[in-house]
């Protein structure tokens, strides 16, 4: 009898909690309903589905916008804005934990709650609140599509998104998981470290994207040619979403978004343009801290003990159904930042643009701006913390900007490793500036190109930015890709570039001489005495290659799957017998699915979506990227399954902008899918 008790007491109290949360939703979706009365907004959709928005405000467009992109993805906006602020695991369950304390860890929220009135523009304020109020509605008709207690959506869950991600691009992710190893991953820095010397070719095929501007100089007919080419993954949060924003307020800006954002982060408007490429600037610092042996909250600065900053944070996670738990989860914070306390030592962390939430405005400033002096002011705010700039304009002006929100810290020690966390001497409380980044304008080839590539080659000439001119506590990486270096040989190795000529040189299918990808073709082309005949047959083929990845090409599959898949996308050469095994084993497989060791390389490399599955050119870090080989719960994709492979991620949106001689834009662009 108690037994039954309980159960009806239990289902009684679920029952209860399940119908206060339904009567405070409808509420909510009526009040969105009649906010929603307050914006004069029109959506348009072209042949394409892609959405024009029009405003007579730029909130009201901002709120078209929102209105329009949750038509088209809700569901993942709403997982977004659920991660951003610290609920994901509420709806996902234990997956969306460790975001949840990420979140909290960081003191994100807190962080936009203190500085949300006080430094973002009351424009900014409103165009997110718009933005936010479009899916609200759009969650409001649809309920069934909507989480249970996830609205309203405000403005600071919008801003959320980028103080939160940002980050991301630089490898804060990265450096904060490899805490949660067993063991420490790196050495601590004494003072008195070297850096390594310049070497342009470093390992390394980064998963990125490629933006390229050619100045009128160096086009037969004087124009002005803009590529915008990112690489992302094909779905997804970080997918890119084309859209174009107009208001009778000045904003008309076309390209690109993610999922959650309220303007365009790559586009242009009828008078300029940019484009964002990934780069890998040295902007987090871990400290190990020297804890008392008497109270593990302490820890030693300047020779004193200070007191850790001890929080208990909850993360709720669904159970099952509608039941939830919230667990408790210890947060720390010392003078360097947010803490966290391992087995194998205290760690703090620091990084980049840390304290800074104006990232959504910067871009806004950017979208809106009509010139090139009214754009870089845009670019001096530096809230953006990371991300190479291309830029072009009517006027000619094209320039590559290597943006880092720099810290400015102490010679003296490898800030690439773990710090001494017990002195202020490591403590770094201001940023370089502006000034003092990789900066070139108009330079006199008449071209930039950036490629996820060191920024000490980012066009022809003295007008690269000198190594020796930059800190080796910067951490500017000095690599260059595969794209990189065709980039160069193609735009660098035509002095007058045709429009046509703009169009064909960003797909192209090679790989250069100078490539990792080449050198490791050579390697193996050189044996001369492997026994295995699958081996033989493979090296042969590598030797016919052209290094390129037509889709017609018999050599390109066994060559791309010789020189190493990478567990994380991309390619990195391990060593030659690795390469033999790998024509061996990867041979096998496509003898055994397409008869033949030499199938096209359209026929193992494909694009597909739904029902639809098609051949597509291009490869790993080559222009016409596409990125098909990578290790999915430890296997190759589908190609232990049936000998193919399927493009994930690499040219997606693709837009291509020319201004002619009078100034008149002309923009086409694609997205991955058509």
């Amino acid at each position: 009898m108690k037994k039954k008790i309980f159960v009806i007491l239990v289902l009684l109290f679920i029952g209860g909690g399940v119908y206060q949360v339904i009567h405070a939703e409808k509420r909510v979706r009526v009040e969105a309903v009649a906010k929603a009365s307050r914006y004069d907004s029109r959506i348009l959709r072209d042949v394409w589905g892609v959405p024009h928005v029009y405003g007579k405000t730029d909130a009201d467009a901002a709120f078209a916008l929102g209105y329009a992109n949750a038509e088209d993805d809700y569901a993942t906006i709403q997982e977004g804005l659920l991660m951003v602020r610290g609920e994901l695991a509420s709806v996902k369950g234990e997956e969306g934990a460790v975001t949840d304390y990420l979140i909290k860890l960081l003191k994100t929220r807190e962080l936009i709650d203190a500085k949300y009135d006080t430094d973002l523009s009351k424009e900014t304020r409103a165009i997110c609140e718009a933005y936010a109020d479009g899916i609200n509605l759009y969650a409001a008709i649809h309920p069934e599509e909507m989480a249970h207690g996830v609205l309203p959506f405000t403005g600071k869950d919008v801003v959320a998104g980028f103080v939160f991600k940002g980050p991301f691009f630089y490898g804060l992710d990265n450096k904060i998981q490899e805490l949660f190893g067993d063991k420490r991953k790196r050495e601590v820095s004494q003072k008195v470290a070297k850096a390594n010397p310049f070497n342009p070719y470093t390992q390394g095929f980064p998963i990125g994207s490629n933006a390229f501007a050619i100045a009128p100089s160096r086009t037969p007919d004087g124009k002005t040619h803009l590529a915008i080419n990112s690489h992302q993954p094909w779905e997804g949060p970080v997918a890119w979403y084309e859209a174009h924003i107009t208001s009778e307020e000045g904003w008309n800006t076309f390209g690109a978004s993610f999922p959650g954002c309220p303007v365009i982060l790559v586009g242009h408007n009828p008078s300029l343009g940019w484009a964002h490429t990934v780069n890998s600037p040295d902007l987090v610092d871990i400290y190990v801290l020297e804890m008392n042996p008497d109270n593990p909250n302490q820890y030693k600065y300047d020779g004193e003990w200070r007191d850790l900053e001890v929080r208990q944070v909850g993360i709720k996670v669904k159970l099952w159904g509608p039941i939830s738990w919230t667990f408790k989860r210890e947060a720390l914070m010392s003078v360097y930042g947010p803490t966290v306390r391992r087995d194998h030592g205290v760690y703090s962390i620091r990084y980049g643009g840390m304290q800074d939430i104006r990232q959504v405005e910067q871009w806004y400033r950017m979208n809106k701006a009509q010139n090139l002096e009214e754009f870089m002011d845009a670019m001096k705010m530096r809230a953006i913390p990371s991300l190479n700039c291309v830029y072009g304009d009517r006027e000619g002006n094209i320039f590559y900007l290597y943006n880092a929100r720099f810290p400015k810290r102490a010679e003296g020690y490898d800030w690439e490793k773990y710090l001494p966390g017990n002195t202020s001497e490591t403590l770094w409380k201001e940023y370089l500036p502006f000034t003092a980044l990789p900066l070139v304008v108009n330079p006199e080839s008449g071209f930039v190109i950036s490629c996820n590539n060191t920024p000490f080659r980012c066009t022809l000439g003295e007008d690269n930015p000198k190594p020796k001119n930059f800190s080796k506590t910067l951490g500017i990486e000095t690599h260059m890709t595969n794209r990189s270096l065709r980039a160069l040989e193609l735009y660098g190795g035509d002095e007058s570039i045709t429009t046509e000529e703009f169009y064909d040189y960003k797909y192209d299918l090679l790989y250069s001489e100078e490539s990792e990808v080449a050198q490791a073709a050579r390697m193996i082309a050189s044996v001369t005495d492997a026994e295995d005949p699958l081996v033989r047959e493979g090296i042969e083929l590598i030797r016919k290659w052209n290094l390129g990845t037509e889709l017609d090409n018999r050599s390109t599959a066994i060559a791309l799957l010789a020189i190493n898949p990478n567990p994380d996308g991309g390619y990195r050469t391990k060593g030659l017998g690795q390469m033999l095994d790998n024509i061996k084993n990867y041979g096998a497989i496509l003898k055994r699915f397409h008869g033949r060791m030499d199938p096209t390389w359209g026929e193992v490399n494909r694009i597909v979506r739904g029902d639809i599955d098609l051949p597509i050119d291009g490869g790993p870090d080559v222009l016409r990227a596409v990125y098909s080989i990578f290790n999915v719960d430890g296997r190759l994709n589908r190609f232990e399954d049936d000998g193919r492979l399927d493009g994930k991620g690499g040219d997606c949106h693709i837009q291509m902008v020319t201004w002619d001689e009078e100034g008149r834009v002309d923009s086409q662009t694609i997205h991955q899918y058509g």
